[in-house]
């Protein structure tokens, strides 16, 4: 059975992706990483106690760096977290509006390339990625392009050869909700909001991607 190391923010996607991990290999590690952002400890703690319930070791790494060179309203307090009406979701202006207002600077590819120093020290063959096609159409690190792109230069960059896998590339949120039911994940733990307060705010994307996807999956 291949090993592997899974990014888990403790959203739904990674934590699908890990449910996923789980029967596909074996999970040496999962990676979170605080960078500063508003949610960085309810993210942390929420994929802590999602490897938890899966018996995996977990790790918080972090990277400092990402949140000084960036202005994003992830990391920036100042800046307002966009709350798009519901409806605009599916508006590719809008979409790209909002997706540009929390972008932060090579995120995926820091984390990978991080994950994949991990994989290779610990003999892992594979980063496990929770990345969707609906997120992808917005943000290029979401893509398979992204994946394709990655694997070349991981196929270079490390010895052995790591290569970055994800589950749930080619699904919607609803999709991804829909395997998560079959897969029985932790709901209660998931943690899918870009603020870090005592409860989701129910109006930045994430959350409302969440919301959509729940209802969209019955």
């Amino acid at each position: 059975m291949k090993r592997s190391v899974v990014l888990l923010s403790g959203g739904l996607d990674s934590t699908v992706a890990l449910a996923c991990a789980v029967r596909e290999t074996l999970v040496v590690l999962c990676l979170t990483f605080d960078y500063g952002q508003r949610a960085a400890a309810r993210e942390a703690a929420a994929a802590a106690a999602i490897a938890r319930h899966y018996g995996v070791p977990h790790r918080t790494v972090a990277l400092p760096f990402l949140g000084e060179i960036t202005s994003t309203a992830l990391v920036n307090r100042e800046a307002a977290v966009p709350a798009p009406d519901p409806r605009d979701l599916r508006n590719s202006t809008v979409a790209h509006q909002t997706a540009r207002a929390v972008w932060v600077p090579n995120r995926n590819g820091v984390f990978v390339n991080v994950a994949a120093a991990f994989a290779e020290a610990l003999g892992a063959g594979v980063v496990v990625a929770g990345l969707n096609r609906e997120e992808g159409e917005t943000f290029p690190d979401n893509s398979a392009a992204f994946v394709a792109a990655a694997n070349r230069a991981l196929a270079l960059s490390t010895l052995s050869g790591v290569k970055v896998v994800s589950y749930t590339q080619q699904l919607d949120k609803a999709e991804i909700v829909a395997l998560g039911r079959r897969l029985n994940i932790p709901w209660r733990l998931i943690w899918s909001c870009y603020h870090g307060d005592a409860a989701p705010c129910g109006r930045c994307e994430s959350c409302l991607r969440l919301a959509g996807a729940l209802e969209g999956a019955g």
